[in-house]
């Protein structure tokens, strides 16, 4: 069963065509991975199908609905996620209030209730806390709740965000380079844990990364871009040995790509 599809979507700005015509079709429960050299319009992809750029031209679907076009806050309520290639946190507030961010979409008593203590956001409040304390429980992050985000090591950052949005509820989780500048181990971390993520919470999952053995482990299916354009799509084992990919990444004359 597909979740998304993306039909022709294309970007320009001015005269620059960033994206040109990117079909996409995604399965429920998969993890895809969006690859390519940088400027390959990955990051511009991404920002298209979670609203942060209206497409040129294009369709995207999610369940079958038109989301082309949607205002990001709306594209999260219908069910999309995201983290983003540079850390965006709250840096001065706390752990556990940075995943609560997360949960306003799904707390139905609004800012007012919460300030006149109604009971209803009260109890909305204790339950979305106790929510948010359980993801970070998940992330490993629990024993660090009240610690102020910004003090966190970069790879508890990226964890962090994570959480965030899997406090969002989605269906879908985009990933933008989550293990760029992380320690192996880190990244050991990372991999286990995109991979329990999709049972768990079940959730589809397409990250666009530059750790190509995460990449060749995780994923289900693979996209590469570059410059702007798709030009292959398969599974692991199929894109390794891709001649075009090879040259994309490595130039003329490569044979492999580790």
């Amino acid at each position: 069963m597909n979740i998304l599809e993306v039909k022709g979507l294309t970007k320009t700005f001015g005269g620059l065509v960033a994206n040109s015509n990117i079909d996409m079709t995604v399965e429920k429960n998969s993890i895809t991975a969006v690859i390519g050299p940088n400027g390959a319009g990955k990051t511009t992809f991404f920002n298209m199908i979670t609203g942060v750029y209206k497409p040129t031209s294009g369709e995207i679907l999610l369940d079958g609905k038109s989301i082309a076009g949607f205002k990001p806050h709306v594209v999260a309520k219908q069910g999309i996620s995201r983290t983003f290639q540079n850390i965006r946190l709250f840096s001065e507030i706390t752990v556990l209030e940075n995943v609560m961010v997360g949960m306003h979409n799904h707390i139905r008593g609004g800012l007012i209730g919460t300030l006149l203590q109604l009971p209803k956001a009260k109890h909305e409040e204790e339950e979305a806390m106790k929510e948010a304390y359980r993801i970070l429980e998940y992330v490993g992050l629990a024993d660090l709740l009240n610690e102020a985000a910004g003090n966190l090591s970069y790879g508890a950052q990226r964890r962090l965000e994570i959480a965030r949005a899997l406090a969002t509820k989605p269906s879908v989780l985009l990933l933008d380079e989550p293990a760029a500048g992380m320690n192996p181990k880190e990244t050991n971390l990372l991999t286990n844990l995109i991979q329990d993520m999709c049972k768990k919470y079940d959730l589809t999952i397409i990250l666009i990364e530059h750790d190509m053995k995460l990449v060749m482990e995780i994923s289900n299916h693979i996209i590469v871009l570059d410059h702007g354009e798709k030009i292959a799509e398969g599974g692991p084992e199929e894109i390794r040995s891709n001649p075009k990919v090879i040259e994309a990444y490595l130039g003329k004359g490569a044979v492999s790509l580790a």
